[in-house]
């Protein structure tokens, strides 16, 4: 379990210093707020990407064997007696190592990854966090937009809020859905050079509701986007 833990946190910070060097790269000023709502670059990619199936009542996290409560837990993640509260006891009983804010910390950098890495056409970070099928349609669509002669400029401004949702256990496999609130600035070029999407000097709020999932008897520490969803 502390090999687990330790390569967690080393992956984690990895991922942070990748992301603080790419957003130096691209980061000027920052500029003025716009609140008019955002067509998502990311919004085609979503609709392509199967949504984690319903939970049902057979899929529960079974929770009688979680560790002994301690009242401040969740504090800042979940109210205590909800069924998010239940289902995080019920993934640190299986996964002791399983640290809510350090996967908060780590999935707010995959996500600023994921979102520079589409933009840009970087399939090799994708593919390290991804799983396949996600990374399959996320590649897809950067193939698409390449055929078509289209780029994409995006800059992240950074993110807002990174909510738990929903965990789920099946079987030995974890699964977390985030709701990210960030700001953005994107367009979308054509071949002339044309923006033909977004806009170049503009903010706008985007949310999106992403699911990673790890399998908790694994050696590789890394949690993986299996699904994402336009919030509505």
């Amino acid at each position: 379990m502390q090999d687990s833990f330790d390569l967690s946190i080393i992956v984690f910070l990895l991922l942070a210093v990748f992301v603080g060097w790419r957003l130096y790269s691209v980061l000027g000023t920052r500029p003025g707020r716009d609140d008019q709502a955002p067509t998502s670059n990311l919004a085609s990619v979503a609709k392509l990407v199967s949504p984690v199936p319903s939970r049902d009542a057979a899929s529960e996290p079974v929770v009688e064997d979680a560790p002994e409560a301690d009242p401040a837990r969740w504090k800042g993640i979940a109210e205590l007696g909800t069924p998010l509260a239940d289902s995080l006891d019920a993934l640190v009983a299986a996964d002791r190592s399983f640290d809510a804010k350090q996967f908060i910390t780590g999935a707010r950098g995959a996500y600023e990854a994921i979102v520079v890495a589409f933009a840009s056409g970087d399939r090799n970070t994708l593919r390290e966090l991804l799983s396949r099928d996600v990374f399959e349609s996320f590649v897809a669509a950067i193939a698409d937009r390449e055929k078509r002669g289209e780029t994409v400029e995006t800059t992240f401004v950074g993110i807002e809020k990174a909510e738990l949702h929903h965990v789920q256990l099946r079987g030995n496999a974890a699964q977390i859905t985030v709701q990210f609130l960030s700001k953005l600035i994107t367009a979308t070029r054509d071949a002339a050079g044309v923006i033909t999407d977004g806009a170049a000097d503009k903010v706008v709020d985007v949310t999106d509701i992403w699911t990673f999932a790890r399998e908790l008897n694994s050696r590789d520490p890394v949690w993986k986007l299996i699904a994402t969803e336009a919030a509505h």
